[in-house]
């Protein structure tokens, strides 16, 4: 049966909300797609904080949605805010205020998952995708705040960085200097080259990308009119045949390079679009342009799909009303271990110790409880357990903890983030007791529960490969008698795993109120 949806961005720029019919016989619908322009993202990039003339108009648009939304006999909501919200400090009150004065609660995306659901949003609703991927592509995500920049090649995702060179960003930064139109442009595009040049010199190193995937609210909805295009020159005989929205990267900057020459009316004309938008527009079209030619790019490609559409789809994932060809987990996976590359990490060790960790956590789940969702993330702690090392080899846990802070993992939030890098890092030093200080210790109880558990199994895993010979490559692993027994049957002496197993054994026990044990297999010594 047929389900109706709302899914609402409050962005940097503007409010949109999408409304789909979900089913599966005609899978996801667009029904209708309201937007409103609210600049929040100037006030809060410039003063860190969000007032409450903003607020009054958020709450103002969201009642209007919900109007909408009883027309259409919307049956669930999801509304996400992004980097204007999540960069104001006052942003637990702002929201707090709306969700009493409009019924709506906004869940607050970090920049991970808000990337990660546009990049859901590609794959899922272009069927080019799959095959454009296969070459090396980058999805440029621009939003007001930060340009996320995602490497693929041979449908592996390789890393993803965010730049904090976002659209309103660059504006403000450059409007504060208070120059002219021929300077802002040159000043713009050297703010931009500054990031580009130190992502360049560690991720690309001379490689091409040939393919670009925007995903924007400014130049991407332009690329989607082909009238528009035929107008501007960018509609050649060449890209009659490609997917819609794709365009020659030489093209796209030749016709940037024009825009300055022309009257702000004209340019806007031209482009379809409101002269108060223009400027934006254009600051997006030089990041593109910067990028494309860092990149040695041939085609750029906007498929126009937004952060609405990601929600969607991923509500549609969860029902299983779609039935879908791309492995998003395998893309975190794949991210986790460039990230362990990246750290000189051991990856036949990080395969073995997720391995065993696995088993122990398929092995116990009726005594654990936890989740899908917590087994992809103790995989990705065995993928990054020993990251640390490249930085001390003394402190490897607290190195490891900053190294997994510090770096995004596309498809977590800041929460999961959090368990990981606390399970990694309680591998290698005492977990702290309930009263010790914070700093030790995550944010709350549900998550320190979830990291006591991970850091358990984990401590189990890597001690079972203590020398680093994959002497217990062959475990099996059953639950018999309120003990794990962990059966091996390996030629190779054991002893150093036994006499060392003991206090991982112990704080397994205590976690779990079963004791694993190690057994040879019978008929070896």
């Amino acid at each position: 049966m047929a389900e109706t949806v709302a899914t609402i961005d409050v962005g940097s720029y503007e409010i949109s909300m999408k409304i789909f019919e979900l089913g599966a016989k005609k899978g996801v619908r667009e029904l209708d797609h309201v937007r409103y322009r609210v600049d929040l993202g100037s006030e809060s990039y410039a003063t860190g904080r969000l007032g409450s003339e903003h607020v009054t108009e958020i709450c103002r648009i969201l009642n209007e949605f919900g109007t909408v939304m009883k027309t259409w006999g919307v049956t669930r909501v999801r509304a996400c805010g992004t980097s204007a919200l999540r960069e104001s400090r006052n942003v637990a009150i702002v929201l707090e205020q709306i969700e009493k004065r409009t019924g709506i609660r906004i869940e607050l995306l970090s920049n991970s998952e808000q990337r990660f659901l546009d990049y859901k949003a590609i794959a899922l609703k272009s069927a080019e995708f799959e095959q454009i991927i296969e070459a090396p592509t980058a999805i440029v995500d621009i939003g007001g705040g930060s340009v996320q920049i995602s490497l693929f090649d041979r449908d592996k995702l390789i890393t993803t960085q965010n730049l904090k060179m976002g659209v309103l960003r660059l504006r403000e930064r450059v409007n504060r200097m208070g120059v002219g139109t021929r300077k802002f442009n040159a000043l713009v595009c050297e703010l931009i080259h500054a990031q580009l040049s130190v992502f360049a010199r560690l991720y690309l190193r001379d490689r091409q990308i040939p393919n670009i995937i925007i995903v924007d609210d400014y130049i991407a909805p332009i690329l989607q009119k082909k009238k528009v295009l035929s107008e501007i020159g960018l509609l050649s005989k060449e890209s009659m045949d490609a997917p819609k929205g794709a365009v020659s990267a030489s093209n796209f900057c030749s016709f940037l390079d024009t825009v300055p020459t022309e009257s702000q009316v004209r340019n806007a004309e031209r482009l379809g679009i409101p002269l108060e938008n223009l400027l934006l527009v254009y600051i997006s079209g030089l990041i593109i342009k910067c990028i494309s030619e860092v990149m040695l790019t041939e085609t750029i490609w906007a498929p126009g799909v937004t952060l609405c559409d990601g929600m969607a789809f991923e509500y549609a994932e969860k029902r299983r009303i779609l039935p879908f060809k791309h492995d998003f987990e395998q893309d975190i996976i794949a991210s986790a271990y460039h990230i362990s590359s990246r750290y000189k990490g051991n990856r036949k060790r990080s395969e073995l110790i997720g391995v065993l960790a696995l088993s122990v956590f398929d092995c116990t789940k009726k005594i654990h409880g936890l989740g899908k969702r917590e087994r992809l993330l103790l995989q990705i702690a065995a993928i990054l357990h020993d990251c640390g090392k490249y930085i001390s080899m003394m402190n490897l846990g607290e190195s490891s903890y900053s190294i997994i802070m510090a770096t995004e993992i596309i498809g977590l939030s800041h929460r999961e983030r959090q368990i990981v890098a606390g399970a990694v890092r309680y591998i290698y030093m005492p977990f702290p007791e309930a009263n010790a200080e914070e700093q030790y210790l995550p944010l709350d109880e549900e998550i320190r529960m979830t990291v006591l558990k991970l850091t358990a199994i984990l401590r189990v895993a890597s001690g079972l490969d203590r020398s680093h010979l994959k002497k217990f490559g062959d475990a099996e692993f059953a639950l018999r008698d309120e003990r794990l027994v962990i059966t091996t049957g390996t030629a190779e002496d054991i002893t150093l795993e036994k006499e060392l197993f003991g206090t991982r054994a112990a704080f397994f026990e205590e976690v779990f109120g079963i004791r694993p044990v190690i057994r040879r297999k019978r008929g070896m010594k």
